[in-house]
C-alpha cells in the first residue's frame, strides 16, 4: 500500500476487515515491511477465492479505521462482482 496510506492512522492496525461489493467480509493481518504496509495472512487466500488474476486492478477504500472496501476490476477495466463463496473459516468474518 502507498506510504501516504499510513497518514490516516495514529498507529497502523495489525488487522483489517476487507469488505467486497456484496458486503462479504474477510480478515487479513497487516505487516509493516521496509516502511510499507502490506497485507499478510489471509490475503493470498482472499486473492485465490476471489480469483484475482495478474492484470487485474484492486482498489481499496478506507471505510473505518479497521475496514477496507475492496473493489476488483478485471483486465478490461470492468468491476468484478464477487459472491460470498467458500471462504477459509480462519479468515471469513461474521457480521
Amino acid at each position: 500500500m502507498p506510504l501516504d496510506f499510513t497518514k490516516h492512522f495514529v498507529a497502523v492496525p495489525t488487522e483489517f476487515k476487507l469488505r467486497n461489493n456484496t458486503d462479504c467480509s474477510w480478515k487479513v493481518t497487516v505487516k509493516l515491511m521496509n516502511v510499507r504496509v502490506t497485507l499478510d495472512q489471509g490475503w493470498a487466500t482472499y486473492a485465490a477465492v476471489h480469483q484475482i488474476k495478474i492484470g487485474y486492478m484492486v482498489a481499496f477504500k478506507l471505510l473505518t479505521p479497521y475496514t477496507l472496501k475492496v473493489i476488483i476490476f478485471n483486465d478490461d477495466g470492468i468491476e468484478v462482482v464477487n459472491k460470498c463463496g467458500k471462504h477459509d473459516k480462519a479468515f471469513a468474518t461474521k457480521e
